[in-house]
């Protein structure tokens, strides 16, 4: 059981890329970026954080490649981790030919800060010959001087011309494997270039609120502007930018596309905020839920609520509920029906016992699904 969405997003068409394993745009899932911040030449400092972003759900991860020192080492990251990692390069062309020679599975760059046309071609071949994507990264707070002139400062019109301006540069060179981004911090201007971009141009977006700030302000900045993007079905990709540990920003990423519906991962959460009828600690308990639950990947809809006005409601729609009753003693939910009760002091292991068991159930039912389709096309 889950919650039914009431209203079924309509996503803009985009064309489709490959940025290693993973599809961007066209009808491939939104997918969830992160960006590491240990110094990327500290291979093993690099391959340990990836990893946890792996955990986290990451689909795809970014590392700054500044150095030949950091392109060397791309090598050994790319070899040790699972998800593609993406490149992020800002001046130096020979940067972006190296790290798509060492594995990339896609470049960050702006071609236009590349240098001369002689350089972006010689990106674009090696974006071919090794098969590298290419994100063209505009941001409000690196604008071209001859935008700034002509347009005073940064606004959505400049930052769409620039985009558009670099993707003829790719065009030019008849590359079209390349997505875009038009960031800002400013939540309004970064949504309307946005909202212009994908207007006139169907190429797949990465979308993103640049430098939102720390963990709560944040994530409160990013869920507006992302928010609006992905509801009005704008956005094929995205990263969630904040003053914060990288898995962080992928958890953050998670759940809006959950609370959206376009993406599944994981235990949702629904718990009241608590008041003074809760028959038990609702906020310490929700906190130690989510720590312990973090690890489940299967689509599991857990409610969490204090009391009886609205927690048979609630437990009723999801996969496993729990409802706060009298004298310590509480009721379990299971696929919209009363199970059992059970006592405050054994609530948490046991809620964690019931979800993990639903998680293998899961798991098993998909195994068994895999090998049914695999014994028909095999008799096929």
């Amino acid at each position: 059981m889950s919650y039914r969405p009431y209203q079924q997003i309509l996503r803009r068409h985009s064309r489709q890329i490959r940025v290693g394993k993973v599809l961007v745009g066209g009808d491939a899932p939104i997918s969830v970026q992160t960006m590491t911040n240990t110094p990327t030449e500290d291979a093993k400092a690099t391959i340990e954080q990836i990893r946890r972003c792996e955990l986290a759900g990451a689909d795809i991860v970014r590392v700054s490649v500044p150095t030949e020192e950091s392109t060397a080492a791309l090598h050994e990251i790319v070899r040790e981790v699972n998800v593609p990692i993406v490149a992020d390069i800002h001046f130096h062309y020979r940067r972006a030919i190296e790290a798509a020679e060492a594995g990339a599975a896609c470049l960050r760059i702006n071609p236009g800060n590349i240098g001369s046309k002689d350089r972006v071609k010689e990106v674009v071949k090696a974006a071919r010959d090794h098969d590298c994507a290419i994100r063209i990264g505009v941001n409000a707070g690196s604008l071209e001087k001859h935008l700034l002139e002509k347009y005073g400062e940064p606004n959505p019109e400049a930052l769409v011309e620039s985009a558009l301006w670099h993707a003829a540069h790719l065009l030019d060179e008849g590359f079209d494997r390349f997505k875009i981004s038009v960031k800002a911090s400013d939540v309004f201007l970064a949504v309307a270039a946005y909202q212009q971009l994908a207007e006139q141009c169907d190429h797949p977006l990465h979308i993103g609120i640049t430098e939102a700030g720390g963990k709560r302000a944040g994530t409160v900045k990013s869920a507006i502007g992302l928010g609006s993007l992905l509801w009005a079905g704008i956005g094929d990709t995205l990263r969630v930018s904040l003053s914060a540990e990288p898995e962080e920003e992928v958890a953050v990423g998670w759940e809006m596309l959950k609370s959206l519906h376009l993406r599944h991962r994981g235990v949702k959460v629904i718990s009241c905020p608590s008041c003074a009828r809760q028959g038990f600690d609702v906020i310490r308990t929700v906190e130690k839920l989510e720590d312990r639950l973090a690890h489940i990947q299967e689509p599991i809809s857990l409610s969490i609520i204090g009391c009886v006005v609205n927690g048979p409601g609630e437990a009723l729609m999801t996969d496993i509920g729990l409802t706060g009753g009298g004298a310590g003693t509480h009721m379990i939910y299971g696929m919209g029906k009363q199970s059992h009760t059970v006592k405050t002091e054994e609530m948490v292991e046991h809620i964690v016992g019931l979800v993990e068991a639903r998680a293998e159930a899961l798991k098993a039912a998909k195994a068994a699904e895999k090998a049914a389709e695999a014994a028909q096309q095999a008799a096929e």
